[in-house]
């Protein structure tokens, strides 16, 4: 055991010593493999920009927004006359912004066939943004239009019920009439002239109450659009066109009614009470 260890102790101190020699060697050599030239390093690289432009480089790399002449130019959009990157044109009117747009068509069907290159590609904000309004107000009055329409249709099938109850309480009125001598066209006649004067007054009412509803939504529209020209009306024609389909759809309502009182049988109807 004595001889083992010392033998063991002498081997770790060996070794030692060649690791240590060999990595003061290894260092030695990787000195001396390598070597640097400070002139010949300084001559590698050549600056092509001055203390200023060096000055302006490092202050825009350093801070996050560089604020330059040129920068600026190119951030306002800057261009020479004679090499323009965009053209913005504003007409004063609507009939100015048509009139323009027909003079790019012009101009583009005329490049189309001589050069191509030369063909303008152009976007009209207004008209983008007026489109997406008329879509929407489009969509608007579908909706209403098909609430009106049910409003009609449930309107005129209450007119003819109406008139069929007025029909079942004057049937005595109604046998008096066919014994005086009277038709049954003429029986008829006097129901269609009913729901004839209930369409017209109830037409003439609503386009009444539009017209004065008128005044103080005008006065309202004033007030929200300060200096803006913009009103309400109601169209004459679209007056007389309302009171007419007023007019038609209780016709219509009241046919089948007056049609019932025209076939009553006088003798049944002088009986009843």
């Amino acid at each position: 055991e004595t001889a083992m260890g010392g033998l063991t102790d002498q081997l770790t101190e060996a070794i030692a010593d060649n690791l240590s020699g060999l990595t003061e060697q290894f260092a030695a050599n990787l000195q001396d493999a390598f070597t640097l030239d400070p002139e010949a390093l300084a001559e590698a690289f050549s600056m092509n920009m001055d203390a200023a432009e060096l000055r302006d480089l490092m202050t825009a790399l350093l801070s996050k927004q560089s604020s330059t002449y040129a920068g600026n130019l190119r951030k306002l959009g800057y261009a020479l006359d004679e090499d323009p990157a965009s053209i913005t044109i504003y007409p004063k009117d609507f009939d100015g912004k048509s009139r323009v747009k027909e003079i790019l068509a012009d101009y583009n069907a005329r490049m189309e066939k001589e050069d191509p290159d030369k063909v303008i590609t152009y976007t009209d904000i207004v008209d983008t943004l007026m489109s997406s309004v008329t879509d929407i107000v489009d969509a608007i009055s579908a909706v209403l239009i098909a609430f009106v329409a049910v409003s009609l249709v449930v309107s005129s099938v209450m007119i003819g019920v109406i008139t069929y109850i007025s029909v079942l309480e004057r049937r005595k009125e109604i046998g008096i009439l066919r014994a005086i001598g009277a038709s049954k066209r003429n029986i008829s006649q006097v129901f269609n002239a009913e729901t004839f004067i209930i369409g017209l007054l109830a037409g003439l009412l609503g386009v009444g109450i539009s017209w004065l509803l008128l005044i103080p939504g005008n006065k309202i529209i004033a007030s929200v659009a300060k200096n803006v020209n913009i009103r309400a009306y109601l169209p004459v024609t679209a007056a007389a066109v309302l009171v007419g389909l007023s007019v038609v759809l209780t016709l219509l309502g009241g046919l089948i009614p007056s049609k019932k009182a025209a076939r009553q049988d006088p003798v049944a109807a002088l009986r009843s009470e």
